[in-house]
């Protein structure tokens, strides 16, 4: 018997998400969680298989790739079947870097669903077709590479500091920040702050 807590914030969907796995015979739905943070504490009470996580919840708190993370921290882990509406190719590398087992859209067909859940449960990846295609392109790019003190030069352009206030909240010399921002656009392959930031943020680098 697989026992599946059902993360998500609409009712309908955890509605219609019970009736179809509580109409498998080998499915048990032991709880379900209507935002990130009530999913990590329940699953980590030790009697859920697998859990079908959301990525987005209207609450504003915790994130689905938040709650995968959380989940993931811990001994004796559930899997984790990611069902959203979302196919973003940022969202799919995030989701499954952070340790999710499935990545499965909701408008997948019942038998589908019921599958997958049954195939992550066991410990297989599970990809709809879309989504694979989608990791694997994504995975094929050039990852840019930030060391840390980059990612806080970069953050605190985001902001629009100087470099001089830069300077003085990582107390470091306006050369050193220099330094750094040189080493950034060369990375980036901009010669600007508002190119660094637009690259940036197209890259998914940006807290």
């Amino acid at each position: 018997m697989i026992s599946i807590l059902i993360a998500d914030d609409h009712p309908v969907v955890r509605a219609g998400l019970r009736a179809v796995f509580e109409s498998h015979e080998d499915f048990t739905v032991v709880a379900e969680a209507p935002s990130a943070e009530e999913a990590v504490e329940r699953a980590h009470e030790g009697d859920v298989d697998l859990v079908t996580m959301d990525l987005r919840f209207a609450d504003g708190g915790m994130s689905g790739v938040q709650a995968i993370r959380a989940i993931r921290s811990r001994e004796d882990l559930p899997r984790i079947l990611v069902l959203t509406n979302y196919d973003d190719d940022s969202e799919i590398l995030a989701a499954v870097e952070a340790g999710a087992q499935g990545y499965l859209l909701k408008d997948s067909a019942p038998a589908e669903l019921t599958s997958a859940v049954q195939r992550a449960a066991s410990g297989e990846v599970v990809l709809a077709p879309i989504v694979a295609g989608k990791l694997l392109r994504e995975m094929r790019k050039d990852r840019i590479t930030l060391t840390g003190r980059e990612r806080d030069v970069l953050n605190a352009l985001d902001r629009g500091l100087s470099n001089r206030d830069i300077s003085e909240e990582l107390f470091l010399s306006p050369t050193t920040i220099k330094t750094h921002l040189a080493r950034l656009y060369g990375k980036l392959g901009v010669s600007s702050r508002t190119a660094a930031l637009a690259r940036a943020r197209e890259e998914g680098l940006l807290d």
